[in-house]
């Protein structure tokens, strides 16, 4: 069993978590404006990508250079990981491949402090990549707490490239943003990602 096996109802029945899709959570949030080179780079890429429109494309024309803005903005002070395996607990499913990670550490060599998982979401269909995405974000909090990390909250994302679905597990309460952003949000989707690595919270 991997991270792809998870539905959310069996990943909130697996772990005995609570679900809270009540909440906005990312409305007080500022957006982040885009470098002109990303922006640039999208202008191009938006429409090869749905042109192509298959996952790959999504990955590597628009998803991947969002991420690698994300590490600038940052000043590299996080790591990047993309198709990642990412082993915790197999006994418990809690583990394959994770589309991306974003670390709180600067070590690129091996994972030390996953923050944020995001999964491509399959077929377009950001709402079956939801289990996957929680469980990942479970096993990452799992890592950090074998590695003595203090990481509260971890922050989970399904994308389709185009559209982007935002999670936040804390302790068992994963809460699940109703609101779907869009590529032409970019500059919202900047900040989210963001937020992890900044002082403010939810």
């Amino acid at each position: 069993m991997a991270y792809s096996d998870f539905s959310l109802a069996k990943v909130k029945n697996d772990f005995g978590l609570t679900l809270d899709e009540s909440r906005n959570l990312f409305a007080e949030t500022k957006p982040v404006l885009p470098s002109e080179a990303l922006t640039n780079l999208l202008i191009d890429y938006i429409p090869l990508a749905t042109s192509i429109s298959t996952e790959k494309a999504r990955s590597e024309f628009l998803i991947a250079p969002i991420l690698a803005e994300v590490r600038r903005l940052l000043k590299n002070r996080i790591s990047l990981f993309s198709g990642k395996e990412f082993n915790v607990e197999p006994e418990r499913g809690l583990q394959g491949f994770c589309d991306y990670i974003i670390s709180g550490s600067q070590e690129q060599l091996f994972i030390t402090a996953p923050v944020i998982t995001i999964f491509e979401a399959k077929k377009e269909d950001i709402i079956g990549g939801l289990g996957q995405c929680v469980a990942a974000m479970i096993a990452a909090q799992r890592f950090n707490q074998n590695q003595g990390n203090e990481v509260e909250r971890i922050y989970g994302s399904v994308t389709t490239g185009t559209n982007w679905r935002f999670l936040i597990l804390e302790a068992t309460t994963v809460s699940i943003d109703p609101i779907e952003y869009y590529i032409k949000e970019v500059d919202k989707i900047l900040g989210i990602l963001l937020q992890p690595f900044q002082l403010s919270s939810v």
